[in-house]
């Protein structure tokens, strides 16, 4: 194990996240909400802890083993739910715990999207978007995002996304080069994001609730700025297209990247995991339909159908929107749900669970 140079890569990748605490000042500063300085002060602590981690080992430029990439996926990981709890816990609102501001930090960056925080409605604009943002750089992995910048930095990187990736694809390269192969995943990853913000703000979200819900969309993590989450906007339109890019974020996204490279739908079909990933969604969509209509739970046979397939594709995904009260659903539909969250998404997507596969 060469500890020196887990250290020193540790200490860049701190570096490196220190400047996600950069864009949450922004935000504070445009929506005049007061939390700017605890999003500075955390910036400080982050790059100042790095640059301790790092200086010690700067010199050592020895190639990292596989052990050395799980030792250091999994000492990140850890590391970052403890920093990015910092602004949470020194903003001035919400005045949270040790213990609840790290649930939250954890809670964001795994798409995990509990939260113990109430009164979202009112909380700080910055505060609502550093939540989303948690998530977003949590869906894909931060270390694959590490992987397209450390070579720079001198950093082989092929150890660290066999260590982040799951799946039985991560050791197939999508291009010659792994930076651009993490490349092109992120680059497919922000062209999602992207379309779900500009199809959210057409839907009538405001461009800042579109931002912050296409974050929790695309990561399948479920963070919402209002109690109400979804339900809050009481759209079918807004309903549809968040199926849509849950859907999508659910499948590989080494999948997105070889049917954008052919050119083709076919390519989804052909996959055996998308294809069941695709038909559990349509028979447990159909037969929640069916049982909330023969029971009369909802007035009309269409408002089965988009209750049944927003939740049911909410829960496989693991994102966690809701848009109606499910929990008093009749029957066994409500334990559906949960079942279908075991199973999740496929290998290689932002969605949680066991995997398709």
């Amino acid at each position: 194990m060469h500890f020196r140079v887990v250290l020193r890569i540790l200490g860049q990748l701190l570096m490196l996240y220190s400047v996600t605490m950069l864009p949450p000042v922004a935000v504070s500063v445009y929506y005049g909400d007061g939390q700017a300085p605890a999003f500075v002060e955390a910036f400080g602590i982050i790059l100042a802890v790095g640059l301790i981690a790092w200086i010690p080992a700067r010199s050592d430029r020895r190639e990292l083993r596989l052990r050395d990439g799980f030792l250091i996926a999994a000492v990140f990981w850890l590391g970052l739910g403890t920093f990015s709890a910092a602004p949470l816990l020194l903003a001035a609102t919400p005045q949270m715990e040790v213990v609840d501001a790290f649930f939250e930090a954890v809670s964001g960056l795994t798409t995990t999207g509990s939260t113990v925080l109430l009164g979202l409605d009112t909380l700080p604009k910055s505060i609502l978007y550093y939540r989303a943002q948690l998530h977003w750089l949590g869906g894909i992995g931060i270390i694959v995002l590490a992987v397209a910048i450390l070579p720079m930095l001198s950093v082989g990187g092929m150890q660290l996304y066999r260590a982040e990736t799951p799946g039985p694809m991560k050791d197939s390269k999508l291009t010659p080069r792994i930076t651009e192969t993490a490349k092109a995943l992120w680059l497919i990853y922000v062209g999602l994001t992207v379309l779900c913000v500009l199809s959210y703000w057409y839907a009538g979200m405001s461009l800042f609730d579109a931002v912050c819900h296409s974050f929790s969309t695309v990561a399948t993590g479920g963070f919402a700025n209002y109690d109400a989450s979804i339900a809050w906007f009481n759209s079918p339109l807004i309903e549809a297209i968040a199926i849509v890019f849950m859907i999508l974020g659910g499948i590989s996204f080494t999948l997105h990247f070889v049917a954008w490279r052919s050119r083709g739908l076919r390519t989804y079909w052909r996959d055996p995991e998308c294809r069941a990933f695709l038909l559990i969604l349509i028979a447990v969509t159909l037969a929640g339909t069916a049982f909330l209509a023969a029971s009369a739970h909802y007035p009309t046979v269409g408002e089965s159908a988009r209750h049944a397939a927003f939740h049911f594709v909410s829960f496989m995904t693991t994102t966690g929107f809701t848009a109606s009260g499910f929990d008093q659903w009749p029957g066994a539909l409500p334990l559906t749900l949960i079942l279908v969250s075991f199973i999740g998404g496929c290998a290689g997507s932002t969605s949680g669970g066991m995997k398709v596969v």
